[in-house]
């Protein structure tokens, strides 16, 4: 290929534009940032020196100055639902969507955020009212996931399932709470008066395809045992005590850390049956494996009321040995006490008081718990122990660590479901 001499007259021509739209560039941002307010360099300041309010009120100052600064006033709105001041937010975002001349995305991003808005503020309705605008935009995921959390606070867990769905058909990923919508469906018709066994049985049925997506993961074993539990009281409703019976001992198997839960049911249908014996003897073996506070407890008061104080001190002696525990102590220590009430204790105080035996005191006879401590005075130990182990007997959620003596499936603290183990924090700890 030839070098042509004119070629040559391309090259300071290239130059010489390259310059002009420097200089072009130059001179607009000056321009432009002549044009900003001192206030809006304030604010920067005051962001850079880390005094936040100083510099909100420095740019509430640019945007009255300067209403088209749409990026700034979305910037305000965020800083104040941030704070905690959700009116001024509100003000902010509802007086970007007055604006006739909005473009349509940031349109859709002030509705967004004025729905979040809402949602922070507990204004729960319009907040629904808000996210189901944007339902059709780019916000549809983050909608529905707040839709969502709305239709859960408020229990209509019919929509809350719809909603699920809808989430379902936009992303690709499971929502194990679905499990739980469906079984709060079959508690709403169990506890109706009259039950609506038709209405539970297919809650259960839905919960039971939603699980099926769980299995072999630990939030499917949990699921699957409330799953069995519901079931279970279904059938004690409808008088189906060997169903009942069934459903609760395979909670055993698919979850065997939450046979806690259902072991003093166990041993009721056992007892209903006439067969305490099995029903004992199928606990006590499970302990062996899963140990638990609950379980424990349940064995060694059967023990106590089948076969008398020496197995059931036996059995307790062993298992506080392996594991052990003040809270155990503790409801061994009640039970005790609370057998005691119309046997030992009538023996206790008709015996000669001794030396070292305070008349009237709560002392077990020679013929019950006292050989396992000579003399002692069981309720002062029990009040003793009690005192220490109020604050173990309860469980905790590992999310937010809100504490609640009894077990829930959904924190009360959070919202998160399956967070509380069936545990007690001794047994945690």
């Amino acid at each position: 290929m030839d070098f042509e001499p004119w070629w040559l007259i391309f090259l300071p021509l290239l130059f010489g534009l390259g310059w002009i739209a420097a200089r072009v560039d130059i001179r607009q941002m000056l321009s432009e940032t002549r044009t900003l307010p001192n206030s809006y360099f304030k604010g920067l300041n005051f962001l850079l020196n880390e005094e936040p309010d100083r510099a909100i009120d420095a740019f509430v100052e640019v945007a009255k100055l300067d209403p088209e600064t749409t990026e700034l006033h979305f910037a305000l709105g965020s800083l104040f639902r941030r704070r905690g001041e959700m009116e001024r937010a509100i003000r902010v975002h509802q007086s970007l969507l007055s604006r006739a001349d909005l473009a349509q995305i940031d349109r859709e991003n002030a509705q967004h955020e004025l729905a979040q808005d809402f949602l922070k503020a507990g204004m729960l309705d319009r907040a629904e009212q808000a996210f189901e605008q944007v339902l059709d935009t780019r916000f549809a995921v983050p909608a529905v996931r707040a839709l969502i959390r709305i239709y859960e606070s408020e229990h209509d867990w019919p929509r809350a399932i719809e909603a699920v769905k809808r989430l379902r058909a936009l992303v690709d990923e499971p929502v194990p709470q679905l499990v739980h919508y469906q079984c709060e469906r079959a508690v709403a018709a169990m506890t109706s008066k009259p039950p609506d066994i038709q209405a539970a049985e297919g809650a259960l049925d839905a919960a039971d395809n939603a699980a099926a997506s769980l299995r072999g993961q630990a939030r499917g074993q949990a699921s699957e045992a409330r799953i069995a539990m519901l079931r279970a009281h279904l059938a004690r409703i409808n008088n189906k005590q060997e169903r009942e019976r069934s459903y609760l001992v395979s909670v055993l198997s698919i979850a065997p850390e939450y046979a806690s839960l259902v072991a003093a049911d166990i041993l009721e249908s056992y007892r209903r049956a006439g067969q305490e014996t099995e029903g004992l003897q199928l606990l006590r073996n499970h302990y062996m494996r899963y140990p638990s506070l609950d379980t424990f407890n349940v064995v060694f008061r059967e023990l106590r009321a089948q076969e008398g104080y020496k197995p059931a001190w036996t059995f307790a002696r062993e298992a506080l040995r392996a594991h052990p525990s003040l809270l155990g102590l503790d409801r061994l220590l009640e039970a005790e006490l609370a057998s005691g009430q119309t046997g030992a204790t009538k023996e206790a105080l008709a015996a000669p008081v001794g030396d070292n035996v305070a008349p009237g005191s709560a002392i077990v006879p020679a013929t019950g718990a006292a050989d396992i401590v000579a003399g002692a005075d069981l309720s002062l130990l029990r009040s003793l122990i009690h005192k220490h182990t109020q604050r173990l007997d309860r469980y905790a959620c590992n999310v937010c660590g809100f504490e609640a003596r009894n077990f829930y499936w959904q924190c009360p603290g959070c919202n998160s479901w399956e967070t509380y183990e069936p545990r007690r924090l001794e047994e945690i700890k």
